[in-house]
């Protein structure tokens, strides 16, 4: 995946890992009096939980600060698309593990975010 992820055109570090999903929205969606499930499908949206490895302040800074604004454009691979799209996502919460606190070492590991499709 070198390469292939991309925050509004930039490139970012590769993750360690990456999960995409693959999520339905629904509205008014239950069980009727009959147990049979009705459902008001809208549609099909995006989700990618992404992990780092280790990452020093110069790796973890650019991919914190390109995801600040409320809406960013994603450059990934879609595994329904069969191949790399761009969509448009917001970032969930993030997470940054220290790591170690010597200057010669990383200093964060298993930085954490969710992008969420618009």
């Amino acid at each position: 995946m070198a390469g292939y992820l991309k925050i509004n055109g930039v490139t970012i570090k590769t993750p360690k890992k990456f999960t995409a999903g693959i999520q339905a929205v629904d509205g008014d969606s239950g069980r009727n009096a009959k147990g049979d499930m009705t459902r008001d499908y809208i549609t099909t949206k995006r989700k990618m939980d992404l992990e780092w490895g280790a990452l020093t302040d110069a790796e973890i800074s650019p991919i914190l600060k390109a995801v600040m604004a409320p809406f960013f454009e994603v450059t990934y691979p879609d595994p329904m698309e069969g191949g790399i799209v761009t969509k448009t996502f917001y970032v969930g919460d993030r997470s940054a593990p220290a790591y170690s606190w010597h200057d010669k070492l990383p200093k964060w590991e298993g930085l954490t975010m969710s992008f969420i499709e618009r």
